[in-house]
């Protein structure tokens, strides 16, 4: 049961981002709409979404949808998020991700910061800027740290903060986990030491947390916090269509 509202929050927020009425479709497949102005994926984009056993797909125009429509009756609903089935099937010229998704439920909740020293910085805080451009600005950029509307939690060596994580609120009440540990400190468990903070203030707050996760360290880190994998996300831009037809 915890499960399955899981997987109903998870899709109430997919299909709020979506930016048109739709509904994910029956198990093992996925539902194609023509969405210009979807949030699930960069402008003029395609944005691919799989929560539990169904899909949904949001086309930048009529010419764009029709094609993955017809592409996606030929796969499963896992297939339709695995790039290399997608490119033999569209002129896929671009693509994002993917990133696996992760929820977490109050009661699957494995705390991990007690006693490790994790700091709570005000919104807007300014000792983050150090470990951002430590981290480089891909790296930083991907993290999201910048844009998180929470507190940050951070662990520090000295006066430099090592290690962040926070959250920024999405839709449907979620929680959308950015974390970010200086090169140096990597794999010392730092990760999991700030998330699990972060991840406390979310629940408290009522929040479902959500970690979008593309690396194995990253899943691993979900993982052993009690999260659960429940779908995955691309985005793909294609060749050989016109935009904005749908408008």
């Amino acid at each position: 049961m915890a499960d399955d509202l899981l997987l109903m929050h998870a899709r109430k927020l997919w299909v709020e981002l979506a930016g048109t009425p739709v509904e994910f479709c029956s198990p093992g497949g996925a539902k194609v709409v023509v969405a210009p102005g979807s949030l699930l994926c960069p402008p003029s984009w395609t944005g691919i979404v799989r929560i539990g056993d169904a899909a949904l797909v949001t086309a930048p125009s009529m010419q764009a949808a029709g094609m993955v429509d017809d592409a996606a009756r030929k796969m499963t609903h896992e297939e339709v998020v695995d790039i290399a089935r997608l490119r033999e099937v569209l002129p896929v010229l671009n693509v994002l991700g993917p990133a696996s998704l992760f929820y977490l439920g109050q009661d699957s909740f494995l705390p991990a910061h007690e006693g490790t020293g994790v700091q709570q910085l005000p919104i807007g805080a300014g000792d983050l800027a150090a470990l951002l451009a430590l981290a480089g600005e891909e790296k930083a950029g991907e993290s999201g740290l910048e844009d998180i509307s929470s507190p940050a939690f951070c662990l520090r060596r000295g006066d430099e903060v090592v290690a962040a994580a926070g959250y920024q609120s999405w839709p449907q009440s979620v929680a959308h986990l950015s974390v970010l540990v200086a090169p140096q400190y990597q794999g010392l468990r730092l990760a999991r030491a700030v998330t699990s903070a972060a991840v406390a203030h979310a629940l408290d707050a009522g929040l479902l947390p959500q970690w979008r996760a593309r690396s194995y360290p990253s899943q691993r880190v979900a993982v052993a916090l009690g999260f659960q994998e429940m779908g995955a996300q691309l985005s793909v831009r294609l060749g050989n269509v016109a935009v904005n037809q749908g408008r």
